[in-house]
């Protein structure tokens, strides 16, 4: 789409070179074809090192982008995002993609259902009534249990399980709002990466990433009920217990270990080796690696078995 098209429809002025844009971005990652915003100020700084062709802003920003860079001016950005973000998403299925490849010795249920342009890797199993989507990739020695499914342009690694129910690539819980309380929603146009070695139960979500990829990553054990949001990524080796509730964002470091019902808050980072009780509630990032927490609001497990010992002969 050229860049006046795309000012055209979020009814900005358009100035400068009309180039071609084949996409949207964060403004770290964005490069030279594509179009990136910002309306949240933790990530001003990081105008004016963007690649991007073009970035939605409001203008009080505009000293603030390199010259190289087309400037369009909205008044409220995310809502401008969310408008332009349908017009970059994929088709659900598309029937021009080449039939599925599948590897040798796979068992795959005449009752699943293999998108066009999936590949299989060899030796796979996957089960009646499991979908994987257009250009979804399934490595070597994977097993896919009844009824998963794994939307488009997602990727499974080798030697993973995945149980019965999960969805991989889901839509992450994105939208604008406007003054008058209005939604729009966000297309979410990344994907979700799980590499090798993981194990999923059943009944998981894990939501694709608006741009990028949510990862998961290599030995990562995940139990049933798991909720994962868009643009999470979960560290080399952690456990996550059942019903364990990741907001948009969460960056866990390797062998994290979280108990049942413990939830992070968006935009967290978690250092290696954190471990979480159950139902632990954390709303700031954890910078110190190795320590044990527990309780809501959050605090050093030892020191919450003492307030738990102190709270119970308060009411003998």
């Amino acid at each position: 789409m050229k860049l006046s098209k795309i000012a055209s429809i979020l009814g900005c002025d358009f100035q400068g070179k009309d180039i071609e844009i084949v996409g949207m971005n964060t403004l770290k990652d964005a490069e030279e074809n594509e179009v990136s915003f910002v309306s949240n100020t933790k990530y001003v700084k990081d105008i004016e090192s963007t690649n991007a062709a073009a970035v939605i802003l409001s203008e009080n920003l505009a000293d603030k982008l390199s010259v190289d860079c087309v400037a369009l001016f909205t008044k409220n950005p995310y809502w401008s995002m969310a408008i332009l973000s349908k017009y970059f998403a994929p088709p659900i299925e598309d029937d021009t993609l080449p039939s599925p490849v599948i590897g040798t010795n796979c068992s795959i249920s005449a009752k699943a259902e293999i998108a066009n342009g999936a590949v299989i890797g060899k030796n796979c199993t996957i089960m009646a009534h499991a979908y994987v989507g257009a250009e979804a990739i399934i490595g070597d020695n994977t097993i896919i249990y009844p009824s998963v499914t794994i939307y488009r342009d997602c990727v499974v690694g080798e030697e993973c399980i995945i149980h019965a129910n999960t969805v991989v690539g889901s839509d992450g819980f994105g939208f604008a709002t406007n003054k008058k309380g209005e939604h729009k929603k966000i297309y979410q146009n990344g994907n979700v990466v799980i590499e090798n070695d993981v194990e999923i139960g059943s009944n998981v979500s894990i939501d694709r990433a608006v741009f990028g990829s949510t990862m998961v990553k290599k030995g990562t054990r995940i139990d049933n009920l798991v909720q994962i949001g868009h643009n999470c990524e979960i560290g080399e080796y952690s456990v996550l217990v059942s019903q364990v509730g990741l907001a948009g964002s969460s960056k866990l470091g390797r062998n994290v270990v979280m108990g049942g019902q413990a939830a992070t808050a968006g935009h967290l980072e978690i250092a290696p080796f954190s471990k979480f009780a159950a139902r632990s509630g954390i709303t700031n990032t954890i910078k110190v690696p190795g320590k044990t927490y527990a309780g809501f609001p959050l605090m050093d497990h030892r020191a919450w078995l003492k307030l738990q010992a102190k709270l119970a002969r308060l009411i003998k």
